[in-house]
């Protein structure tokens, strides 16, 4: 079993995050959808969706419920097919990206601590030695070192969910995607998982889609966020604001006042 140690953690974060499983990464990929559609049973759900995601950008999708924004999520992961158009992948590389989905329920297997669960994330062809020692850096980087070998059901909502992020993040994603990850923590815990999304994101560079109802947050995190509005696009807004940024800045209230606009059809 790995034992993390204070000195391993204060050596683990920052870009290069962890040497075993560095071979996975295939690098952040830029995503094109070009006339995607869905229907389910004739109810057509995604409407001609074109959109271009490049490398490394953090797009935020919101909109009211039912809108399609967890069926185009589904759609980027391969989890669902589209009924037409096309959906592809580019990386620098020119492999196949690496891409992981986070939830919103944690979803972690409860006869594994916590070390193992964040392995799970590497899959099986990684020896069990390396694999652990991956789990030790990431789970120093979502600050849970001294949790790997607490069992689930002894951790926090907030905790669980790190955990949870630590597992897609183990494999060094080029594509993470993330369906409402934050959307059963209370606000004090959101705030500071919003804080720890967006540096790791910064740090390790992956490109990062993240469904949210929650338009503060969708503002706090994206260089972009998309309004979908019955299955079509109905806004494209940048947020042309450095990272990371404060809680409560006017000019950030004054985006999430056009996004609710947008939503509300005002």
């Amino acid at each position: 079993m790995a034992v993390i140690t204070h000195e391993r953690c204060q050596g683990a974060a920052g870009p290069e995050f962890g040497t075993e499983a560095a071979f996975l990464q295939a690098g952040a990929a830029s995503i094109t959808l070009s006339a995607v559609e869905k229907s389910f049973s004739g109810n057509r759900v995604l409407r001609g969706i074109n959109l271009f995601i490049p490398a490394g950008q953090f797009v935020a999708v919101i909109g009211k419920s039912g809108c399609g924004k967890s069926t185009l999520l589904r759609i980027l992961m391969g989890l669902d097919q589209p009924t037409a158009g096309e959906l592809r992948f580019e990386n620098t590389a020119g492999n196949e990206p690496n891409a992981r989905i986070v939830f919103q329920e944690p979803r972690l297997l409860p006869w594994l601590n916590v070390a193992e669960n964040v392995a799970v994330g590497l899959g099986d062809k990684v020896e069990t030695r390396l694999a652990l020692a991956e789990a030790a850096v990431v789970l120093c980087e979502v600050q849970l070192a001294e949790k790997a070998q607490e069992w689930p059901s002894r951790l926090s909502g907030g905790q669980r969910q790190r955990v949870a992020l630590a597992r897609a993040l183990v494999s060094r994603p080029g594509v993470l995607a993330l369906d409402e990850p934050l959307g059963a923590l209370d606000a004090l815990t959101r705030i500071s998982m919003q804080e720890l999304l967006n540096r790791v994101w910064r740090e390790l560079g992956f490109t990062a889609v993240l469904v949210t109802h929650d338009v503060s947050e969708a503002v706090h995190l994206a260089d972009r966020v998309i309004v979908l509005d019955e299955g079509r696009i109905a806004l494209d807004l940048a947020i042309p604001f450095a990272h990371p940024r404060r809680h409560g800045n006017a000019e950030l209230a004054e985006l999430e006042a056009k996004l609710l606009s947008a939503i509300l059809g005002r």
